[in-house]
This record gives structure tokens, C-alpha cells and sequence, in this order.
């Protein structure tokens, strides 16, 4: 059976179920363990937990092509203050460090500022994985400036220092609205080294292309976002496309999901499996079930069955040293360089 015929079936199955009975079927590509096994490589295991990521909600103010979560406007998943508490309690009985805070856009949800309060009650160092567009949205003028009171870390997604490009990826304007955002956060001081308010763009390709190099790619948008608008950052992440959700479902419609799943196996790098993000990160979805990484969030892949399969009974210990699960979109994050949600994993 193809995988065109699989995905024009009628299925009784959630769309991430759907999305993993396609990428887990029969064809004629290694499973994830299998690649690890014929390397050498031992089956992947957490050995820490150095980064609690929340998915605070699926609501966006956008409605991005290549968007793993398939937010957008549209969306209602939010998550509640309880769980945003039990996220709480996590960390006020641990010594996590860092809680990296997603959506959607993440600052859609009503209760985003008084769960950034709360974290920073608790000493942590917080991430916004921000649009950039929604600072300048009705109803959050206010904004760019908690987020700086709060020395909040922004991670913000710029797919191409070039108009054009962005707007083909990210939708009409999106690019412009980027720049005048990027420059109100320079004016509270973030991207400039001496404030030690950090602001780092994010790259993702367009089509079936793997990262160029990081470090190059972010020389090149220093000069030209420097250049031609006058702005500046901190440092430049490039992450790989994962075949899922939206970008999964254009890879079929368009013809080109086989080659892209190739291209990730050819590229595979045994180097990069060390570094990749499942390793030293716990994912929280907005309804509170655990996950191993962001992607496996978007699958429903929840930790192995052995493990605490919630937020409100959590274990800290034994879910830093579990098993991780796998599967065949493992392979975008061991590709080239390797990629996780703070960039390339290798040198």
C-alpha cells in the first residue's frame, strides 16, 4: 500500500494517528532504532531534565506553512491555570532550570503573563517562542515591555532575512511587521549584548531543503537584517522541517514525501544523537500529558507506558533517565548538523 492510498483512506483516528500510521508504514526506509542499531548506537534515553517546554495552546494569530503544531486562528486548545500550577509545583520540586514556553502563540493564552510571574517567583529562566507579529497585535501593546521587565529569553522565527520569502512561508506583511517588532525590542534593549536581553531568530528552509550551516547563515543575517533595516540579535538557530502535521501533509500532496524521508536517512548523522533536545527536555502539552520532545507532542507519542503519563503525577526522577520513543521523523532531528528547538547539535 502507498502512502498516497494510506492518506486518501477514510481513518477512524485522530490526525496525528493518522500522521504516524504514514510515517511508520511499510516503505522501503529503516525505522529510527534499526538506523541507531546498525551504528552502534545504543536505544535513546533521557539523562536529565534541564528544560521543561509548555505548550501553553494551539491559538495563533497566524497560520505558518511549515507549522508543526497546525495552529492558527481557528484553534481552541488553551491551557488551563491548574495545569499552568501543576507545571508550577513540577518545578518547585526539582531544579530545573529552564521552561521554554510554546504554542501557538504561546501569548494568546490569558494566562500567560501569570505564568511567566510564577516561573520567575521560582528563579527559573524563561523562553517565549514568539512570532514577533503579536507584539504589535490589538490587545497586547503592552507586551514587548513585560517581557523585558521580566528578562524573558525570546525565540523568534524568521525564515528568511528577505521579504519575499517570508511572506511565501508565513503569509502576506508578516515579514514588515517582523522588522518593526525585531526593532521595538532593540529599543527595550534586546539582541544587544550589553542588556543581557537575548533575542534569537529562528531559520527553517522552504521545500525539501536540509539548514545550510548555522554559523554562516547567521553571518549572513547579521549583515543583511543589520544592513538593509537596522536591527540586531543575538544569535541565529536553524532547525530542520520535521515531516509532520502541515508540512507532512504538503510533502504528500505535492509528490515529494519520499525523497524528503531519503534525504533525512542519507543524512543521517550518528554524531548529532547525542545532542538531540528528547535528551535533556520534558515536553508538556496544553491538556497536561507528557511527551518526550515537541514533535512526538504533535503525534500523540506520549512517553513509554512505564513512565508518569502527566503533568499532575509527575516523577522528575524517573522520567530523567526514560526511554525515549522514536520514530521515523527522529530522523530530521540527526540530519546534517542535527537540529533541536536551541538549533544545530553538532559543530
Amino acid at each position: 500500500m502507498t502512502v498516497l492510498t494510506l492518506l486518501r483512506q477514510h481513518h477512524p483516528l485522530s490526525e496525528a494517528r493518522r500522521q504516524v500510521q504514514i510515517l511508520e508504514g511499510d516503505q522501503p526506509l529503516p525505522r529510527f532504532g534499526e538506523q541507531l542499531a546498525a551504528h552502534g548506537l545504543p536505544v535513546l534515553q533521557s539523562d536529565r531534565i534541564e528544560i521543561l517546554q509548555v505548550n501553553v495552546g494551539k491559538l495563533c494569530n497566524q497560520t505558518c506553512r511549515h507549522c508543526h503544531v497546525d495552529a492558527g486562528p481557528d484553534r481552541r486548545e488553551i491551557m488551563t491555570r491548574e495545569t499552568m500550577q501543576a507545571c508550577l509545583d513540577l518545578l518547585a520540586a526539582s531544579e530545573t532550570p529552564v521552561v521554554d514556553i510554546t504554542g501557538g502563540a504561546p501569548e494568546m493564552n490569558p494566562h500567560f503573563c501569570w505564568f511567566i510571574d510564577e516561573i520567575k517567583k521560582l528563579d527559573r529562566h524563561v523562553i517565549d517562542r514568539c512570532n514577533l507579529t503579536i507584539l504589535l497585535a490589538n490587545g497586547y501593546d503592552d507586551l514587548a515591555e513585560f517581557l523585558a521587565g521580566h528578562r524573558v529569553e525570546i525565540v523568534a522565527s524568521l525564515p528568511c532575512y528577505l521579504e519575499e520569502n517570508t511572506d511565501r512561508q508565513r503569509g502576506d506583511g508578516v515579514f514588515a511587521k517582523s522588522i518593526a517588532a525585531i526593532k521595538r525590542l532593540n529599543d527595550l534593549g534586546y539582541g544587544k549584548p550589553e542588556s543581557g536581553l537575548v533575542l534569537n531568530l529562528v531559520f527553517n528552509p522552504q521545500g525539501i531543503s536540509l539548514p545550510p550551516p548555522q554559523e554562516k547563515l547567521d553571518e549572513d543575517y547579521h549583515r543583511e537584517l543589520g544592513e538593509r533595516y537596522g536591527v540586531v540579535f543575538n544569535r541565529l538557530y536553524t532547525i530542520t522541517n520535521l515531516p509532520i502535521s502541515r508540512f507532512l501533509d504538503d510533502l504528500l500532496q505535492t509528490g515529494r514525501y519520499e525523497t524528503y524521508m531519503q534525504k533525512l536517512v542519507d543524512a543521517f548523522n550518528p554524531a548529532a544523537v547525542s545532542g538531540v533536545m528528547c535528551r535533556n527536555t520534558l515536553s508538556v502539552d496544553w491538556n497536561g500529558n507528557l511527551y518526550d520532545c515537541d514533535f512526538n507532542q504533535m503525534l500523540e507519542l506520549g512517553v513509554e507506558p512505564s513512565q508518569p503519563r502527566t503533568i499532575f503525577d509527575a516523577d522528575l526522577e524517573s522520567l530523567s533517565h526514560r526511554k525515549i520513543v522514536t520514530g521515523r521523523h527522529c530522523f530530521g532531528c540527526t540530519a546534517g548538523a542535527g537540529s533541536s528547538c536551541q538549533g544545530v547539535v553538532t559543530g
